[in-house]
């Protein structure tokens, strides 16, 4: 099934969850301006993007044309389509050790968003 063609790269983060919906709205704000289109993972046609609810529950998804990003990669492609400095922050995400960190640092929060400003018990990870 081929996946439609967007302008933006689709940000698929957990509309239940408080501070991934915070997180969203600061990427989309004034710091960043991050140039994406972000929607709840409970919106959209997931098997459109060949995704399940069970992985949107468990991490961020990008979808930007073919290819889906996630966790730490997938801030990486959101900061790459921000305003400077970002892209620059983006890109160096994406370095081989840096990239390996950023994706345990995705984790450890992931893990404690339902702790974190704008968190709430529903945000508590499956």
């Amino acid at each position: 099934m081929e996946t439609p063609e967007r302008a933006l790269p689709l940000v698929l983060f957990d509309g239940s969850c408080g501070f991934c919906g915070t997180a969203v709205r600061i990427l989309r704000g004034r710091w960043f301006k991050a140039r994406v289109e972000a929607v709840p993972f409970q919106r959209v046609d997931l098997s459109v993007h060949n995704l399940t609810v069970d992985k949107c529950e468990e991490t961020l998804h990008v979808v930007d044309g073919s290819e889906v990003f996630t966790g730490g990669e997938a801030i990486a492609r959101i900061l790459r389509s921000s305003r400077l400095p970002w892209p620059v922050v983006g890109a160096v995400l994406r370095l081989p050790g840096l990239r390996w960190l950023t994706g345990k640092v995705y984790a450890v929060v992931a893990r404690n968003r339902h702790k974190l400003p704008g968190g709430t018990p529903a945000c508590e990870m499956p």
